[in-house]
């Protein structure tokens, strides 16, 4: 090799080791900042045409497992394939946020007098928390990569659960929900797409094996089958996304459970590596931990604004909310209840009095049935009600 071959190999092996400490002196800063920002785990994800999950979400549409969350399909073609949410984008830098607080609601389930409120949901709406970080967040990276960025916390089809396997997060367990490693079942998740391409990191293997606990704690069966699930036997989906009555087949199944379910979550063994959140707006407010169905009964819409104000519960309304306080309370079976129902036979809404008239029926014996029939039936309207006082 001549002198000047030398010189020219010796200044390409320095130029491309500039480059690659800069690349790691960047992903040392991204990494910082993600964590500054108070995020627990993230992982790179290339944008690229094999970044497809048609088929999978093909084939839960077409049994029509999504129920009545018709925006699933409406945007299929943007949830499947994240090439086409934007153009420009190149990578997504998917993110994940403990919210565990040692909280089991498998606990409650016995305490059949008191209502479980899913674990994400006993304090502020986790949406507007993590968007205020992604905002921050989001900027920083711009500024550190020189690149433009759109991010997303729900409020884009994104199927952050497959992208975060991809990533490295975790995986998706047979319950189809995220686990990992670090933290179990319990991280919310969001993404970063930037137009600018950014080193990967490793994606995880499914850690399952053999387990079949999630399958087997489901009340519903809605767990079809390892890793797929019909959303619409799913208490999570029946007490939140479903809008109208729920099918008296399912009911006894609810049992206290009044806003979401986490058995699935909770009996997963990958949560003996669970850490406590170090995010305080998740911490559970007191009086969601163990509510008494009773104190729900007489909540007004009003009352119900007013309590879940900065809650996701919010955004189900107060005759959804009640709905579901009753079918926990007839399931209670217990008799202190049943002046609060009685007040609620007459409601505004055909959906608390056909609920009401369930739970009622629960609680007391079929000739005292016939005496609130005699009183009620004869004003009722709505056919969703009447069938309920006939059944």
């Amino acid at each position: 090799m001549s002198k000047r071959d030398s010189k020219h190999s010796s200044s390409a092996i320095r130029i491309q080791r500039s480059v690659e400490e800069s690349q790691l002196d960047k992903s040392n800063k991204l990494k910082k900042l993600i964590e500054q920002h108070g995020f627990d785990t993230f992982g790179i994800v290339d944008i690229n045409p094999k970044l497809n999950f048609k088929k999978e979400l093909k084939e839960f549409l077409e049994k029509n497992h999504h129920g009545e969350m018709v925006w699933m399909e409406k945007r299929s073609n943007h949830r499947s394939n994240p090439n086409v949410l934007w153009d420009d984008a190149q990578s997504i830098i998917v993110l994940g946020i403990n919210y565990h607080f040692e909280c089991n609601s498998l606990e409650l389930l016995s305490e059949k007098n008191k209502g479980i409120i899913s674990v994400y949901s006993r304090n502020s709406d986790y949406h507007k928390i993590i968007k205020k970080k992604l905002k921050s967040l989001s900027f920083e990276i711009s500024n550190l990569l020189n690149c433009s960025f759109k991010y997303f916390v729900d409020t884009a089809p994104v199927m952050e659960k497959p992208i975060s396997m991809k990533g490295g997060i975790g995986w998706q367990g047979k319950h189809t929900n995220l686990v990992s490693k670090d933290f179990g079942s319990w991280l919310f998740l969001s993404s970063i797409f930037v137009d600018k391409k950014i080193n990967n990191t490793s994606p995880e293997i499914d850690h399952c094996g053999s387990c079949s606990s999630c399958i087997d704690i489901c009340p519903t069966n809605a767990i079809v089958e390892p890793y797929k699930l019909d959303a619409t036997k799913c208490i999570s989906y029946l007490t939140i996304e479903h809008k109208g009555i729920i099918d008296k087949n399912l009911r006894k199944l609810i049992g206290n459970r009044i806003y979401g379910c986490d058995d699935c979550l909770a009996v997963c063994p990958w949560n003996k590596f669970a850490k406590k959140s170090k995010e305080i707006s998740f911490y559970p407010r007191d009086d969601l931990i163990k509510p008494d169905l009773g104190d729900f009964l007489s909540l007004t819409d009003e009352d119900f604004r007013k309590k879940f104000a900065k809650s996701s519960i919010k955004r189900i309304g107060r005759d959804r909310f009640l709905r579901n306080v009753l079918i926990a309370v007839g399931n209670s079976k217990e008799k202190k209840y049943k002046k609060d129902i009685e007040a609620l036979l007459e409601d505004e809404s055909s959906t608390v009095r056909a609920m009401a008239v369930w739970s009622l029926k629960q609680l007391i014996d079929r000739n005292h049935v016939e005496i609130y029939k005699k009183k009620y039936f004869a004003l009722e309207k709505n056919k969703n009600v009447q069938e309920e006082w006939l059944n």
